[in-house]
């Protein structure tokens, strides 16, 4: 027992071998931790870093929200005094076509550049926020039927890119910080924080959300919208009224209803569409185009009597409330929206899709009240969500909306209607450029990869095929 091996006595024996092991992982391990640790702290640097950035584009955006919410409300209620207004029309018209082609570059794109910069990084024209900010007043100002998240897109995506450009961030951070700006728009526009949140992840895609820039977003969009109404930007209030229990009858409105949104979003975007391509296709002048369109518009409003259909047209969302709203007005406000955005005119869709949704929400539920047990309020509220949703592509920023508006009670009617009108509206939508990362049906998979106005535009090239 006392004799003892050349390896054991010299210390290369087992236990002098797991020693040895034992002490080189810990050295790995140390070596791991360390770098680990400093991987770390540059990514908490970063992210502070960006942060800062996210914070001060936030706060910039909210002092321009309320800017802009404080003069829509004086040019609408100017107007409003003064019919007068309407005959300025003509002369936005031209001015802003001018405008946007001898000093704007591509800032005419509006969202859809902002789209392809979030993506892509591609530069904004440093022009856009003043040139959008301007010519939208102008619109309303002469009555032109457009809303206002347009134009706090562009002033947000514009502030985020000068700031990221002037502190040189790279790809990543240049689209986070994009897409942070996209949420402080619009929840300080429309003071919907949470909503805000998710536009700015789902804006720039149809079927995905941007996570990685989720926090940011949230960040952005509290911070925007508390910034716009410590300024004392007007805030609108809904009340929803009675919600119903969950039961064949409500479930069976809901699912009628979100169809009908769907639909309803589709023309939406169709006829806008339909609108820029006539005169892009018969006016080869620019200004001749502007002016025609122009004229159109005006003509309406004076021949139809139509100028309630004007500017923002926030009476429409109170009418259907109530139930004093019929599809008639609906179709109305959507005609006078798509001749005005298809005219050139600045501005947004959301506000008018808003009273659009509204009218239809509330017709159906005054006309289906008493035998489904819902009240004009509720379908009014639905329709709100469902036509914005379905017509921008943005599902999960739907539920947030209504929860926003309406509070919670009803958030299993917001997810119901978000989804089936978002399907219903297939792929089309207000923005163009909106890239396709998960198509809506299996017949659609072929969309894949694609922007909406390329899948547009193939779907007509079969369809003319086809005839």
């Amino acid at each position: 027992m006392e004799e003892r091996s050349v390896s054991e006595l010299d210390g290369t024996g087992a236990p002098a071998r797991t020693s040895a092991a034992i002490g080189g992982y810990l050295r790995a391990r140390e070596h791991v931790f360390a770098e680990d640790t400093i991987r770390g702290a540059r990514n908490a640097w970063q992210s502070l870093r960006l942060f800062s950035l996210v914070a001060l584009v936030a706060a910039l955006m909210g002092v321009a929200a309320w800017a802009f919410l404080t003069c829509l409300d004086a040019v609408t209620g100017f107007r409003e005094a003064h019919l007068i207004c309407f005959a300025l029309l003509p002369a936005v018209g031209v001015f802003t076509a001018w405008l946007y082609r001898r000093y704007g570059k591509d800032a005419a794109r509006g969202n859809n550049l902002v789209i392809d910069c979030a993506v892509s990084g591609r530069r904004i024209p440093p022009v856009m926020a003043p040139f959008t900010f301007v010519c939208s007043v102008a619109t309303h100002l002469a009555g032109g039927s457009a809303g206002r998240e347009g134009t706090a897109v562009q002033i947000g995506g514009t502030i985020a890119d000068a700031v990221s450009r002037l502190f040189k961030l790279g790809e990543y951070d240049h689209q986070d910080l994009l897409m942070a700006g996209i949420s402080a728009a619009f929840g300080g526009v429309f003071g919907t924080p949470l909503a805000g949140a998710f536009f700015g992840m789902e804006m720039c895609f149809v079927g995905k959300l941007q996570y990685r820039a989720g926090v940011y977003c949230l960040f952005a969009s509290f911070v925007g919208d508390a910034v716009a109404t410590a300024l004392g930007a007007s805030r609108e209030g809904y009340d929803i009224g009675m919600v119903p229990q969950l039961g064949p009858s409500s479930l069976a409105f809901a699912v009628l209803a979100a169809v009908l949104f769907g639909i309803a979003a589709r023309m939406f975007s169709g006829a806008i569409r339909v609108v820029k391509r006539f005169y892009a296709a018969h006016i080869t002048n620019y200004l001749v185009a502007a002016l025609v369109g122009a004229f159109v518009v005006l003509g309406t409003y004076v021949v139809f009597g139509l100028y309630d259909y004007g500017g923002l047209s926030s009476w429409l969302v109170e009418a259907g409330f109530t139930g004093a709203a019929t599809p008639v007005d609906a179709l109305l406000k959507l005609a006078m929206t798509a001749l005005t955005l298809g005219a050139g005119f600045q501005g947004g869709e959301v506000t008018p899709i808003f009273g659009i949704g509204a009218s239809l929400g509330g017709w159906l539920g005054a006309a289906l009240g008493y035998s489904l047990g819902v009240t004009p309020a509720f379908g009014a509220a639905l329709g709100m969500v469902g036509v914005f949703g379905s017509a921008l592509n943005v599902p999960m920023t739907t539920i947030l909306l209504g929860v926003d508006l309406f509070g919670g009670l009803a958030a299993p009617y917001f997810v119901i209607v978000s989804f089936v009108s978002y399907l219903v509206a297939g792929h089309r939508g207000v923005y163009p450029a909106q890239r396709i990362v998960t198509p809506k049906w299996r017949s659609l998979e072929a969309d894949q990869g694609h922007t909406v106005n390329e899948v547009i535009a193939d779907h007509h090239e079969k369809a003319t095929r086809a005839s």
